[in-house]
């Protein structure tokens, strides 16, 4: 028998949300059956699955104890507890990431993750105490490509993640870019349009000039900040009118400038010549446009953050040797 008293985290759930998580090991065909047989009680009574939680709040589960897992999983130490700052409050962590980390674990195994390393340096100041926690852990609300750096978002408590991941899906944030291309876009800015596809399979995107059957629709707007016309370089500052996957790689690199270091839409023979093997890729700058209700995350609104200048840019010049 085990007994959770439901947090301000652990609230608002449904019943089978919140044992799915606390409870991972339990099959859901076996969740359902006990709560049938009442061997899963709400505050001592029967409840339906769909029954939402409320902050204090007892849980009984009187299932056999291989299903519970050892509390309080610290696996996330093994990452380092060092996290690039940008902006933070009790409720959001803005880090910014270097163009080598993954920010969650992928099919290379690596502990060291940008969340790892947020969870450790959230544990090593008391905030994040995981046997305290049934259900929650803080959580990254957007995510960028390994190979480029700049302002990920973690939430630090379920509210403020429930709230920024709707903002996340709503597009209430303009995300700013800057890279390098390899190739002078010919304005100084301008708005680009085009339509894309992507390949599940090959995990690449094609971008063509006209709709196409499965297309949805690009656009990306663009100013020059430097230009180094010798070299053929440029350092571009880059906004997502919309948010398609490797939008700024793929549509620069159709529109004849792609960026520096792109192993997969780049010039292969330029990034050798540089000896460049990442894209030169940066999300520097996060402003939040809140539209609708912000719950406890309203003070956000209007407030623009901005992360550390990324390798290839120095006081808004190109700094590629």
């Amino acid at each position: 028998m085990k007994e959770f008293i439901i947090n301000k985290n652990d609230a608002g759930q449904r019943m089978d949300k919140f044992i799915t998580k606390a409870v991972p090991a339990l099959p859901k065909n076996l969740m359902y059956k006990y709560l049938r047989l009442k061997r899963i009680k709400l505050n001592g009574k029967r409840c339906e699955i769909s029954t939402r939680l409320a902050e204090g709040d007892s849980v009984t589960l009187y299932i056999n104890d291989e299903f519970f897992e050892e509390a309080g999983d610290r696996g996330f130490l093994a990452a380092p507890a060092e996290v690039r700052v940008v902006y933070e409050d009790e409720n959001i962590l803005l880090a910014d990431k270097p163009s080598w980390l993954v920010v969650h674990e992928d099919e290379r195994g690596s502990q060291d993750t940008l969340i790892g390393r947020i969870l450790h340096y959230l544990y090593g100041k008391g905030e994040y105490q995981p046997e305290e926690e049934s259900s929650f852990v803080p959580a990254l609300c957007n995510r960028i490509d390994r190979n480029t750096s700049g302002i990920v978002i973690c939430a630090k408590n379920a509210e403020a993640l429930r709230i920024m991941n709707e903002k996340v899906k709503n597009r209430e944030m303009k995300k700013t870019y800057l890279c390098i291309t390899a190739g002078l876009p010919p304005k100084d800015k301008g708005e680009l349009r085009a339509f894309h596809t992507r390949d599940e399979r090959t995990k690449t995107v094609t971008i063509f000039d006209r709709q196409v059957p499965g297309s949805r629709t690009m656009v990306t707007r663009y100013r020059v900040l430097d230009r180094d016309k010798e070299r053929g370089l440029a350092l571009v500052e880059a906004e997502l009118v919309t948010g398609r996957t490797h939008q700024i790689r793929a549509h620069f690199a159709h529109e004849g400038f792609p960026l520096l270091g792109d192993g997969k839409y780049g010039i292969n023979r330029i990034n050798r010549e540089y000896n460049i093997k990442t894209q030169a890729l940066c999300s520097y700058r996060l402003t939040f446009e809140f539209r609708g209700e912000s719950g406890s995350l309203s003070y956000l609104d209007g407030r623009s953050f901005t992360s550390a200048e990324p390798w290839f840019a120095r006081d808004g010049r190109i700094a590629i040797k």
